[in-house]
């Protein structure tokens, strides 16, 4: 129930993600905390919240007893129950958890265990082999735990078996809250303290392995989060979230694992992103986290579909009349849109969106149809939510308000009230794993400089502008936010992702706004029947340019753009690797001035030739006339 004066949910209070486990198996007790599929049967499995904490102890157990007290111990799989269990299992009395992303390539993970100095890494069956075949890369890994083995065998230990093993150990102090744990030795008993003001957890961020940070968070900052995130939303355990974006990255681990767990919410698990529609009809969830390509598409083939069956004015229609009937007090959202809710499942009631900016209009159209959208912003360095709008105070455009107990400023801002965000409060990192520099230039007595620009407007909504190494710098001195201009791009039917970038000009020009840009060739040949030419396809993308260019001030206009055949590189949550890419055409842009370089040097040296031999004539023609 809604507290009249602040409008946030009543919670309740935890120290610590082992408060958090301990106190949910206590109030939801035989309540499904998740629904596991067989992936050999297919059969469903309930696992209860008291079964859940009861793996959690008997890994926990396992792994102490395999002195892997204090250590840090890596994961690396794709979302399952299993997953779950090793990231608690570890950072509820055991060391320190590892989250590595699966979709890394093999010597990437190969370096992220080395610079983490992993004594263990718990795996699905598919990675257990490749990382014991570079084990003598990795002289810190003593143990490699495989999720998908009955038995341990050729050096693995099998995950199965070490919850049998740490079950026997613990289930003398069942009664307990937390067991005591015997030691490697077989010694005497005791149970581990656990300090919520140091790293348990060491989240490395997207990026190479050279460029990537890892961001030291704790279970102050974690419990932090998620208290503040649950005076948000209400849930109980009639809902139940299925989870599509990868665990490792701390936006799904956060939201849609840890604070689900604290709000009682059934999680089952998404089969893979070609399997979101089917799983969506199996799973009929409630709740759902999202990233914007994925709500994306799902405005876009509503839209589609729309079309193809001549309903697109229809559609329109109802929006308009479901907004009337909204605005006079009546919902009739659901049942003008049903068939939109039925492609969802049915039941879906809450969207999360994050990890990246969310096309207004998709917002604003989706939640039209009655899907209720909260929108945020959040950075792993900030566990990572900072700011989440309200069901029933939105902006399309903005981030929201941040979260209860969490201070957010600008500093430094321009004349348009845009400048670095800054954030305080108890969810702020403790700093960047082995890097006191990096940790030095954005933090200061628990005060984050994000590395984001943005502005607060006069209500309080927090608007993100983008981040401050992508700010295009003119000579005049103006600042050039791409992903302002992307947007306006990518609202083309026709343009399916963008990158804007700045060109240096020369001495006696501006900097030149360039973009390249990824066609929509479905919509494309459906529009047009036919593949296009390479000259169509320029000329219809340039026309796409011209619309945005505009409604885009001057000096922001696109002054050149070329057309990228593949989509972009991505991370795991569906964000462009803008770093790769642009990487990539600052080579290109080199290469492209040192052959200028070239080509004036050859011109000099041809020159010399010329006088060289107009010297040497010179000389013959002396010498004949002597």
């Amino acid at each position: 129930m809604l507290p009249a004066k602040t409008g946030l949910y009543d919670v309740r209070s935890i120290t610590d993600l082992r408060d958090l486990v301990h106190q949910s198996a206590e109030i939801y007790g035989d309540a499904d905390a998740f629904l596991v599929r067989n992936p050999q049967t297919g059969t469903l499995r309930n696992i209860s919240f008291r079964h859940f904490r009861h793996d959690i102890q008997s890994l926990g157990a396992a792994m102490r007893h395999l002195g892997l007290a204090d250590a840090r111990v890596a994961i690396i799989a794709e979302n399952r129950y299993e997953w779950c269990v090793s990231y608690l299992g570890i950072v509820c009395g055991t060391g320190t958890v590892v989250p590595l992303d699966k979709e890394l390539p093999e010597h990437e993970l190969v370096t992220l265990l080395q610079r983490s100095g992993a004594a263990a890494v718990l795996c699905s069956g598919e990675y257990a082999a490749c990382i014991a075949a570079r084990r003598t890369e990795l002289p810190a890994l003593r143990h490699i735990v495989d999720m998908d083995t009955e038995t341990a065998s050729d050096g693995l230990l099998s995950f199965r078996e070490m919850l049998k093993a740490g079950s026997a150990l613990s289930d003398a102090d069942a009664g307990e809250a937390w067991q005591r744990i015997p030691g490697p030795d077989g010694g005497e008993s005791w149970r581990h303290p656990l300090d919520p003001d140091v790293m348990n957890m060491l989240i490395f961020t997207s990026g190479t392995t050279d460029q990537s940070k890892g961001v030291m968070l704790s279970h102050r900052n974690l419990s932090a989060d998620i208290m503040a995130v649950a005076k948000l939303i209400y849930a109980d355990n009639n809902d139940l979230i299925l989870s599509i974006l990868p665990l490792h990255h701390t936006y799904e681990c956060t939201a849609g694992f840890l604070t689900m767990v604290y709000l009682g919410v059934t999680i089952c698990f998404c089969e893979g992103l070609r399997h979101i529609s089917k799983n969506l009809q199996e799973y009929k969830p409630t709740m759902m986290m999202s990233v914007p390509l994925i709500l994306e598409n799902v405005y876009t083939k509503i839209v589609k579909k729309a079309k193809k069956d001549k309903r697109y004015s229809t559609l329109r229609a109802g929006l308009a009349v479901a907004g009337f009937f909204y605005r006079m007090g009546f919902d009739v959202r659901r049942k003008v849109f049903a068939e939109v809710h039925e492609s969802l499942g049915g039941n879906m009631r809450l969207i999360i969106a994050g990890a990246a900016a969310l096309n207004p209009k998709v917002s604003k159209g989706l939640r039209s149809m009655g899907l209720n959208i909260m929108q945020g912003y959040g950075l792993t360095e900030c566990s990572p939510i900072v700011s989440v709008n309200r069901l029933d105070n939105y902006r399309d455009a903005s981030a929201g308000f941040p979260l209860p107990g969490v201070e957010v400023t600008i500093a430094d801002p321009g004349p348009d009230g845009i400048g670095e965000i800054v954030v305080k409060g108890p969810i702020v990192m403790l700093g960047y794993f082995e890097n006191q520099e990096a940790t030095d230039a954005v933090l200061k007595d628990g005060v984050l400089k994000t590395g984001d620009n943005g502005y607060i407007d006069r209500n309080g909504f927090l608007f993100i502008s983008g981040r401050r190494k992508n700010v295009i710098v003119t000579k005049n001195g103006k600042n050039i936010f791409p992903e302002d201009v992307e947007l306006y791009l990518n609202k083309s039917i026709f343009i399916k992702e963008s990158i804007v970038y700045g060109v240096d000009g020369g001495a006696n020009e501006d900097t030149m706004v360039c973009a390249r840009i990824v066609p929509n060739m479905e919509v494309i040949v459906e529009q047009f029947g036919q593949v296009p030419l390479q000259d169509d396809l320029y000329k219809l993308i340039k026309g796409e340019v011209q619309k945005a260019n505009k409604k885009l001030s001057t000096y922001k206009k696109i002054r050149n753009f070329d057309i990228r055949e593949g989509e972009f590189e991505k991370t795991t949550t569906k964000k462009i690797k803008r770093h790769l890419e642009l990487s990539t055409l600052i080579n290109l842009e080199g290469m492209s001035k040192s052959f200028d370089g070239m080509s004036k040097s050859f011109g000099g040296m041809t020159k010399s030739i010329g006088d060289m031999t107009k010297s040497l004539g010179d000389m013959a023609r002396t010498l004949k006339r002597k």
